[in-house]
C-alpha cells in the first residue's frame, strides 16, 4: 500500500495535481451516473425536439420557444431591463467574460444578448486580436449597471488576452458546444487559465447549440449532459444548457448572475429533464 504512495510523492508536482483532477472528474462522473440511472432516467421530453424539427422543415424564421418571463423573479421585484443609448457618467461599470474552444457559439450568444443588428454597422463593439468585447446597459432597481462583455476568441493565440479578459470581471462564463466533448473536456484547461487571473468571479458553465444537441441520439444526450453536469460540479459553477438561434436561456443566464450580484430573488428550479434545456445548481 506504500509504494504507490512514495511513487506519486515522487512525482513532479503538474503531473500530481493532473491526476488529482483526473480522479475528481472520475469519482463525481461515476456519481452521477449511479444517481442519474436511478433518479433521472425519466425518458426524453419530445416538445423541443419536436418544435425544432418542424422549424427545420419549414422556411419560416425560428420562433423563440424558450424565453425569459417576468416570472423568473417575483411580481413585485422585477428588474427592469432595457438598452440605454445614451452616455453617462453615473453608470456602474461590471466586466464579464466568456471563455472557451473556437467555433462554439460564443459570438452569436454575446450578440443574441446585446441585441446587436448584425446590417447595423454602428452597434457599440470592440474586436481586437483574440478579443473581442460588447456593452449592455441595464437598469436594475433604480441602479444603472453597465455591463462590459469580453469574448476570448479560443485559439491558440487567445492565451495571451486571458488576462485583460478576466482580470476584474464580475462572473466568467465557460462555454462549450453540446455537440462536441472536446469542447467540454477542454473547459477545464480555460478554467485553470482564467483563475490564474481572476480567483472571486462567479462561474458559470454554458453548453451551446442545444437546437443541434436535441437532434442527437437520447443515450448520447444522456451521456454528454451527465458529464457537463459533473464538469460543472467540479468547478462549482451552475450549468445551463442554451441555444443563440432559438434564444434559449440566453437572457436567463444573465438575469441570473445579475441576481446573484445584487441579491435579487432567483426563482426559476433545476431542470434536469433530459431533451430540455438542463438547469443545474
Amino acid at each position: 500500500m506504500t509504494q504507490p504512495c512514495r511513487e506519486m510523492s515522487s512525482l513532479p508536482i503538474g503531473v500530481k495535481k493532473t491526476i488529482l483532477w483526473r480522479i475528481g472528474i472520475l469519482r463525481r462522473y461515476l456519481r452521477l451516473v449511479w444517481n442519474q440511472a436511478i433518479a433521472c432516467w425519466v425518458g426524453n421530453s419530445v416538445r423541443y425536439r419536436q418544435l425544432l424539427h418542424k422549424n427545420t422543415m419549414s422556411n419560416s424564421s425560428p420562433p423563440h420557444p424558450s424565453t425569459v418571463t417576468e416570472g423568473d423573479f417575483p411580481a413585485n421585484k422585477i428588474p427592469s431591463i432595457h438598452r440605454i443609448s445614451e452616455s453617462s457618467s453615473d453608470l456602474v461599470p461590471l466586466k464579464i467574460s466568456l471563455l472557451g474552444d473556437c467555433q462554439i457559439g460564443k459570438t452569436s450568444f454575446l450578440e443574441k444578448y446585446v441585441g446587436r443588428d448584425q446590417n447595423n454597422e454602428e452597434e457599440e463593439g470592440y474586436a481586437s486580436a483574440g478579443l473581442y468585447q460588447m456593452d449592455k446597459t441595464l437598469s436594475v432597481g433604480g441602479a444603472r449597471i453597465s455591463y462590459s462583455i469580453w469574448e476570448v476568441g479560443g485559439d491558440d493565440s487567445s492565451q495571451n488576452v486571458i488576462p485583460v479578459a478576466c482580470t476584474d470581471s464580475v462572473a466568467m462564463l465557460f462555454m462549450f458546444d453540446l455537440t462536441s466533448r472536446c469542447t467540454l473536456n477542454n473547459v477545464i484547461g480555460w478554467y485553470q487559465q482564467a483563475r490564474r487571473w481572476n480567483q472571486t468571479a462567479i462561474p458559470v458553465l454554458v453548453g451551446t447549440k442545444f437546437d443541434d444537441f436535441v437532434q442527437l441520439p437520447i443515450d448520447l444526450q444522456w451521456t454528454i449532459a451527465s458529464e457537463a453536469r459533473a464538469f460543472a460540479k467540479l468547478l462549482n459553477a451552475t450549468l445551463f444548457f442554451s441555444s443563440a438561434t432559438y434564444n434559449i436561456n440566453v437572457n436567463k443566464i444573465f438575469k441570473f448572475i445579475t441576481a446573484k450580484l445584487f441579491n435579487l430573488p432567483w426563482t426559476v428550479e433545476r431542470n434536469l429533464t433530459i431533451g430540455e434545456p438542463i438547469i443545474d445548481f
